[in-house]
């Protein structure tokens, strides 16, 4: 299978609430990528973080395998510094190979779950 998607990614709306209503891990609330690598070789994903008062925070460097899915929590990331909770926040992801990014956010500070999701990166046919 040939390597989809693209190098360059981002997102502008990310927050993790703080309150949560459910059981840890499942029913926390987080923000999360799935990264979906069809590639032949592993990529290296990097995540620099930007806030609305501060410098950017990063770089989290992330391998996803050969041919893998990978999901990614915000709320997990610590290295070089923590996820910061109840900030709205900013990301830009560079990959060393094509790869599918899809973002999607559990809240669970109410009783009643919302999800929402971004859609899926379009793989254009082969000529």
């Amino acid at each position: 299978m040939k390597a989809i998607g693209k190098i360059d990614w981002a997102f502008s709306a990310g927050r993790i609430p703080f309150k949560n209503n459910g059981e840890e891990p499942e029913f926390i609330s987080h923000d999360k990528i799935a990264v979906l690598n069809t590639s032949e070789e592993n990529a290296i994903v990097e995540l620099l973080l930007f806030y609305e008062d501060q410098k950017p925070v990063g770089t989290y460097e992330i391998i996803v395998e050969a041919k893998r899915l990978r999901k990614i929590r915000f709320n997990d990331i610590i290295d070089p510094e923590a996820m910061q909770l109840e900030r709205n926040y900013s990301c830009f992801i560079k990959t060393s190979t094509p790869v599918v990014i899809q973002f999607s956010r559990m809240n669970t500070g109410a009783k009643a779950n919302a999800e929402m999701s971004t859609i899926a990166f379009p793989v254009e046919p082969e000529k």
